[in-house]
């Protein structure tokens, strides 16, 4: 139910009849129906001042009263995507998401202007705002699909203002009344400027955007919104930097302001892939199960395969966010993955690097501070609040814009023949020149001939070569020793090393097996005896005489002697009486050894202890038919002894032995041979009662 009030503005019931919430609905009158307020703050959203816009000077009471119009448009717009204030004054999440959709207080550029604009310092609060926003109103969501094709009609739009073509299906050919298409180094300064502007502009707010609200990233990629870009970016970047690098400037720091706004919009559209790659593949990937990421695995590879193209979009991808360590991480979370694609992808990737080597991001430091002075001094001329920040942490994306641009490409390495041309061609210009400060010139500007006679002939060296000696000469490079020189293996100095020493003792080397020495002459050298007895000498520990002085012979006469005493080795100890020959033999039957008997001894010995075994063996009874009681006996005995030793315990509880003829039997008794009587058929008779019975009632027996 719904109250409709005389201004039109629809509450709900409890707000209408509230009287405490008088404030709060009078600041939602205020918005929606004050023509002036809403155009106030679309205007200062569109028209305030950006990070790269260039500021005249002000007094510092302009400066303060810009910083305090924008903290009080900040705190108005976060304040009109809040539909509770307090316990008191709310309005409820469905009638404040219609406030706001139907009276059109936020829209998708407005929420890319707030985030360009306050992203800095203020992302919780932003991310909380339009999170809140799209929350409470889905369709937004569907303005932000609606918007993407737009977005993407600007690239294409920037495009045919440089006169490149887009490959794909969204490319429209070129009519018959237009005029032939310019390019880039065809263009006028100012069209040029605006170009560079607006590529700038429109980089940075998507990023801070998709930066604030990274759930927008779904909406983009169901545009292929990876794709065109990245096909955008191959197009136009490598086309705008040679332009402003071959252009002559009258004012070298609107080169510089232009080569600063390319390298950003650069590593925004960058760092926009990466946003999306990030939210739409790799987080799901680390935030679901192994069982349910093969479709996030897929989206990634699939992406890739398709960029392969793009050599220059991939190197610089790479270099800020590289692909390998997304490809490992892939190949932990899942164990399916094809390694066919991603190593296609890996090489496409290392293709992409081929003539360039990868250049890291140095630290800032304070001679990159001083370098990039000329080229960001505008930009610090902003407020001193939020502008400023994003200045200080931006300063690693700006390249030195000291004099025509620098450092426009990754550079390779040269070396050799390569460097000295190049040398040579500064110096053939420019003879009064060192080789040595030339060289120092190249290293600086990335090897470009064109970029060191430029700032040579216009003296706007980086400060760093100001200070150089300009007659330095090239230090001559020693090159490094051979590998011969440089030797180095397992007989390195050992004693047989020829290439260190120039004597060998022959005596040790010798071919073939060495012929060893016998066991007599091992046994008659006595040098090692004599070696020791040498050694032990120096310690007078021992010796083969002891001198003896006058007067200690007493005390010698007195030591313990070790030797044998033999004083009672005359005497007879023990019985004296001889043992019979019959007592020797009652004690034990004398025999011949194992080892001097022979075969037929050995044999003979065999048969009498076979006779005494039998001999032993008591003699069995000679019956010729025992007595079967006996044998049932012995048998039962036999069987209830193997069961025991097994374990068995026998059941006798059946058993069909009764009482005595003329007491009656129980009824276990009568069971128990009745099922006897029926089975021992089917045992030691083979059937012979089951058949009987059989033939008797056919009536061939007479019964």
């Amino acid at each position: 139910m719904r109250i409709h009030t005389p201004y039109g503005f629809h509450m709900a019931p409890e707000l209408a009849l509230s009287n405490s919430g008088t404030y709060y609905l009078g600041f939602e009158k205020k918005v929606i129906f004050d023509d002036t307020l809403q155009k106030c703050l679309d205007s200062y959203l569109c028209f305030a001042p950006r990070r790269f816009d260039e500021l005249v000077d002000a007094p510092s009471t302009v400066l303060h009263m810009q910083e305090r119009l924008q903290r009080s448009i900040f705190l108005t717009f976060l304040r009109i995507s809040t539909h509770k204030e307090s316990k008191d004054h709310f309005i409820t999440p469905s009638v404040f998401g219609e406030i706001l959709y139907d009276n059109f207080l936020f829209d998708i550029p407005k929420l890319l202007d707030l985030c360009v604009l306050f992203g800095k310092g203020n992302g919780a609060l932003l991310q909380k705002m339009i999170g809140n926003v799209f929350t409470q109103q889905p369709n937004y969501y569907t303005d932000l699909d609606e918007t993407v094709p737009t977005i993407l009609q600007v690239f294409s739009n920037i495009l045919n203002k440089c006169g490149l073509q887009q490959d794909g299906s969204s490319a429209e050919p070129q009519k018959l009344e237009e005029k032939g298409r310019m390019s880039p180094s065809g263009m006028a300064l100012q069209e040029l400027k605006d170009v560079v502007f607006y590529l700038c502009d429109t980089s940075t707010t998507l990023w801070a955007f998709l930066d604030i609200f990274p759930q927008a990233s779904q909406n983009f990629q169901k545009h292929d919104f990876l794709s065109r870009l990245a096909s955008f970016y191959e197009l136009m970047i490598p086309e705008l930097e040679s332009v402003i690098k071959k252009w002559t400037f009258e004012e070298s720091s609107l080169q510089a302001d232009l080569w600063r706004r390319l390298s950003h919009a650069r590593k925004k559209m960058v760092e926009i892939s990466h946003i999306i790659i990030n939210q739409t593949c790799l987080q799901p990937i680390l935030e679901n199960s192994s069982d349910s990421i093969q479709s996030f695995v897929e989206e990634f590879l699939q992406i890739f395969t398709s960029l392969v193209q793009e050599k220059r979009f991939l190197r610089d991808y790479d270099e800020l966010f590289p692909v390998e360590d997304d490809v490992s991480l892939l190949q932990q979370a899942s164990s399916t993955l094809d390694e066919t694609r991603t190593s296609y992808i890996l090489h496409a990737i290392e293709a992409a690097w081929e003539g360039n080597r990868r250049h890291k991001i140095p630290a800032v430091g304070p001679a990159s501070q001083a370098a990039d002075g000329k080229c960001s001094a505008a930009a610090e001329r902003h407020s001193k609040s939020s502008d400023r920040e994003l200045q200080a942490s931006n300063n690693h994306e700006e390249e030195n814009c000291a004099g025509a641009a620098a450092a426009a490409t990754f550079s390779k390495k040269v070396s050799g023949v390569e460097l000295d041309s190049l040398i040579t061609q500064v110096k053939d210009l420019l003879p009064d020149l060192g080789e040595g400060f030339i060289l120092a010139c190249l290293e600086e500007y990335s090897y470009s001939v064109e970029q060191v006679i430029n700032n040579l002939l216009e003296n706007r060296l980086a400060p760093s070569l100001q200070k150089l000696d300009r007659s330095l000469p090239r230090q001559v490079q020693q090159e490094p020793p051979t590998l011969l020189s440089s030797r180095a293996n397992i007989f390195q100095d050992d004693e047989f090393d020829v290439f260190s020493k120039d004597s060998v003792d022959k005596s040790r080397i010798w071919k073939g097996r060495r012929k060893g020495e016998n066991t007599k002459h091992f046994l008659n050298d006595k040098r090692l005896i004599a070696e020791q007895k040498e050694r032990y000498s120096q310690y007078s520990v021992v010796v083969e005489e002891v001198p003896v002085e006058a007067g200690t012979v007493q005390f010698y006469k007195d030591d313990y002697e070790d030797e044998y005493d033999d004083t009672y080795d005359g005497n007879q100890v023990g019985a004296n009486d001889v043992d019979s020959d019959d007592e020797l033999i009652s004690r034990r039957p004398f025999t011949i050894p194992q080892v001097l008997r022979t075969k037929e001894q050995e044999e003979q010995n065999e048969e009498q202890e076979d006779e005494e075994e039998s001999e032993e063996e008591t003699t069995k009874p000679d019956h010729f038919v025992q007595d079967p009681a006996v044998l049932r006996e012995r048998a039962e005995a036999r069987r209830i002894n193997y069961y025991a030793k097994k374990g068995f315990r026998q059941d006798n509880s059946a058993t069909v032995v009764g009482n005595a003829r003329g007491q009656g039997q129980s009824r276990d008794t009568l069971q128990e041979r009745r099922k006897k009587e029926t089975s021992k058929g089917t045992r030691a008779n083979h059937n012979r009662r089951s058949l009987a019975d059989r033939k008797r009632n056919k009536g061939m027996i007479p019964s």
